[in-house]
């Protein structure tokens, strides 16, 4: 995992039936999607994360979608399962059953709605570090948890085996220097935000984990690539024709947007799960110019 850098998707979870309750999974689009990524330079995927709609799946379905995941991926890419929940017992089930699954490492976002305190967080993270024997990567998104994993709690929980790194959302980029001063240059950071990515990797992080990759994944390779080189010129001009996409796939709730975008470009159908809905009319004509500057259509 200390080699894992660069462009990582979010990705999609295919779906057929348009907006439904229970639409069905779609394995061949799943497959075909994989390939794509690979072909275009993304170093690894989250299977079953916020862009994956993880929080419509059930529990069956989240572990089917990890193992099509790795069973796709056939090696050729680290696929990292998004292994969150509110409930800690339901988040050991999940992270035990990636393990189980063949995942390279599991993404585990604070448990949301609750609000716990730090040390809170610190228990349910330590208790699943110590529980189940894979690379763990702490997720923090404020904005979607109603909870903010604070940098000196990062730093303690750094310590224990199996946390390797941290997926930081806030935007925040006076995070990067203090959790990598904080946590020893091994911890990865990863930024979980892509306005702010070129200039988190600039200033020290290993990489993002990205929405835009969904729809632009060579263009984001090669603005982490440049980015990661220190090749700040490069990184910026690659980045200025993402960063419509960056914003506009945030236009509703994600990842509404960025299926819409991908069964734009043909990759997929227009499966989504209530109480998610397809794209609103309003807003597929600026998107639409987004994804045209950035070549992705």
């Amino acid at each position: 995992m200390s080699l894992l850098r660069g462009s990582i998707v979010a990705i999609v979870t295919p779906m057929k039936g348009g907006v439904a309750v229970q639409s069905a999974l779609d394995d061949e689009c799943f497959a075909k999607l994989i390939n794509y990524h690979v072909e275009r330079g993304t170093r690894a995927i989250v299977a079953a994360g916020t862009t994956g709609e993880s929080a419509t799946l059930t529990f069956e379905e989240h572990c089917r979608v990890i193992e099509r995941a790795v069973e796709f991926s056939d090696g050729r890419i680290p696929v990292i399962a998004g292994t969150g929940a509110n409930s800690t017992h339901e988040a050991l089930m999940l992270t035990r059953e990636a393990k189980k699954l063949g995942a390279d490492a599991a993404l585990i976002v604070t448990p949301y709605y609750n609000k716990p305190t730090q040390e809170g967080l610190w228990q349910h993270h330590a208790l699943l570090a110590e529980g189940v024997k894979i690379p763990q990567i702490l997720y923090n998104v404020p904005s979607r948890t109603a909870c903010d994993l604070l940098p000196e709690t990062v730093a303690k929980l750094s310590s224990l085996e199996n946390i390797v790194g941290i997926k930081e959302a806030t935007g925040d980029l006076s995070r990067v220097k203090e959790i990598k001063s904080n946590c020893g240059s091994d911890f990865l950071l990863f930024s979980g935000d892509d306005l702010t990515a070129r200039d988190f990797m600039l200033e020290g992080g290993d990489g993002v984990i990205s929405v835009t990759a969904n729809v632009a994944p060579k263009e984001m390779s090669d603005m982490c690539e440049a980015a990661l080189a220190g090749k700040k010129t490069e990184a910026e001009e690659i980045d200025e024709l993402l960063v419509g996409l960056h914003k506009d796939l945030f236009l509703e709730a994600n990842p509404i947007p960025v299926k819409w975008a991908v069964g734009k470009q043909g990759l997929i159908e227009e499966g989504i799960r209530l109480p998610l809905t397809q794209f609103s009319e309003k807003f597929k004509s600026k998107l639409l110019a987004s994804m045209e500057v950035a070549g992705s259509i």
